[in-house]
């Protein structure tokens, strides 16, 4: 970790947390609660997204009393990097946070021998809001990539995924003062079992993936747990009307990346990290649709905004409801996920996908998470056959260029590179420049290797599926 001692002197030095002084703070009973609601896993194939296989009647509502945005961003296809960016407003690569699982002393009752610990120099956002009198809670996961004592974050926590709707399980009535809360429910989405219900044959295929009955039902099962999810999000809001909160409360739905199947979760498409955002309640803008592009780290900025706090100045995220707020481009990270040792990039401008891979020795498809799954295999076992076209079979394919650049506004799918296409020459440089800059100026650690120590607790939750070179000098 000594790659970001630089940041952490300066992140050390200047002011932690620049909220307002106390004195200054309005009364508790006049001040907003904000409610995140973090869900896993899921893309914005809802009905107020203009998607037309499900009905997802709650999200919209909430769309209605608020602002949707549909370039929403998250900073990494994966939770734990993604998770430990907007709960900081940091960039994940910035604060050394962005290998996928690392700075885990305990992960699933394994104890580490060795490990990497990742310790930070500034405050996460509820330790803040604790600062400012506010109560803070979290129920489900956390996944943060950093050293952490949960009680100095967390008035109230426990584990469990998921909204338990019963009046004494609600978590804002863990408060036993007039406080205003600050609190997350973190919601299984993508990942929740869901009864089967939408029609297979109906819904749609990207054009990168095959038409095969294991394909359509990995899609027709993400669709069914968006009606799980729509409907725990109605029974969230009907909970805080009937505590009084919900005229009181800024609602954030928003999900830390996209679904499961390969091209979305982990990677950098616009599948993997373009998620549904809505942000409604008390001073939002209502039936609001913006279509600027926001990054997962102004969560992190608007929600200290909406609890009338300065944001500290070492803070990478910016209010999204700021007069001027605007971002031109957006960068995304991926690294080592799981035991799945990888390094990519993208910019997202209001036009264009760039993305840099910078491990061109190894496939797309390389050992991962996902194997052994249906969809997976029966796509690695077409492309074995040859029965994919051109485009579905580029993912598939051993090999994978060091660069792409994906007209969005032509080709949502991103299906067509346009590195080597003259017309569109500038807007490569263009991208390159702005990738080259934001590595440059936000320091991004990923372009050193993970210690020895980090590899080799990989290497111990993982044993044999950690196949990639560097665990050779630790195994």
């Amino acid at each position: 970790m000594y790659a970001h001692a630089l940041l952490l002197l300066i992140a050390l030095t200047a002011p932690a947390a620049a909220q307002l002084p106390a004195d200054s703070l309005p009364t508790d009973t006049s001040r907003r609660n904000v409610l995140w609601i973090y869900v896993e896993d899921t893309n914005d194939w809802m009905s107020c997204y203009g998607d037309e296989v499900v009905e997802t009647p709650n999200i919209d509502a909430l769309a209605a009393r608020g602002t949707r945005f549909t370039r929403a961003y998250m900073p990494a296809g994966v939770c734990s990097p993604t998770r430990s960016a907007i709960i900081t407003g940091m960039h994940q690569t910035s604060i050394g946070a962005h290998q996928h699982y690392s700075s885990f002393e305990v992960w699933r009752g394994i104890e580490m021998d060795e490990w990497d610990p990742n310790y930070l120099g500034v405050r996460t956002i509820p330790e803040i809001l604790r600062l400012a009198r506010y109560h803070t809670f979290n129920e489900g996961k956390l996944h943060y990539n950093f050293v952490y004592d949960i009680d100095q974050l967390y008035d109230h926590h426990q584990g469990k995924m998921g909204f338990r709707d019963a009046p004494e399980g609600r978590y804002w009535n863990s408060r036993t003062d007039e406080r205003p809360f600050f609190g997350q429910i973190q919601l299984a989405g993508g990942k929740a079992r869901a009864k089967k219900v939408v029609d297979r044959a109906v819904v749609p295929v990207p054009p990168y993936y095959p038409d095969h009955p294991d394909i359509r039902e990995a899609i027709a099962n993400h669709y069914d747990t968006i009606l799980n999810l729509d409907a725990e999000v109605g029974r969230i809001v009907e909970a805080l009307k009937d505590a009084g909160l919900y005229e009181n409360t800024v609602i954030v739905f928003f999900s830390d990346h996209g679904m499961s199947l390969m091209r979305h979760k982990q990677f950098l498409y616009e599948g993997g990290i373009r998620v549904p955002c809505i942000i409604a309640g008390p001073g939002i803008p209502e039936g609001e649709v913006r279509d600027d592009i926001v990054s997962g780290i102004d969560l992190s900025a608007t929600t200290l905004a909406l609890a009338g706090v300065n944001l500290p100045t070492h803070m990478q995220g910016r209010d999204i409801f700021s007069p001027g707020y605007t971002r031109d481009h957006f960068v995304a990270a991926r690294d080592r996920c799981d035991y799945t040792i990888d390094r990519i990039r993208a910019v997202v401008t209001k036009r264009y996908k760039y993305l840099r891979n910078f491990m061109t020795d190894r496939p797309y498809l390389q050992p991962q998470y996902r194997d052994g799954r249906p969809a997976l295999e029966t796509y690695r076992q077409l492309y074995a056959d040859g029965q994919l076209n051109e485009v579905q079979a580029a993912f598939a394919s051993p090999d994978r260029p060091a660069e792409e650049l994906y007209d969005l506004e032509a080709d949502p799918h991103e299906t067509v590179n346009l590195v080597h296409s003259p017309r569109h020459a500038q807007a490569l440089g263009e991208m390159r420049t702005l990738l080259d800059r934001w590595i440059v100026e936000t320091n991004d650690l990923g372009r050193f290797p993970e210690s020895d120590e980090a590899l080799k607790a990989a290497l111990k939750r993982w044993k044999k599926k950690a196949v990639n070179v560097e665990y050779d000098r630790v195994r």
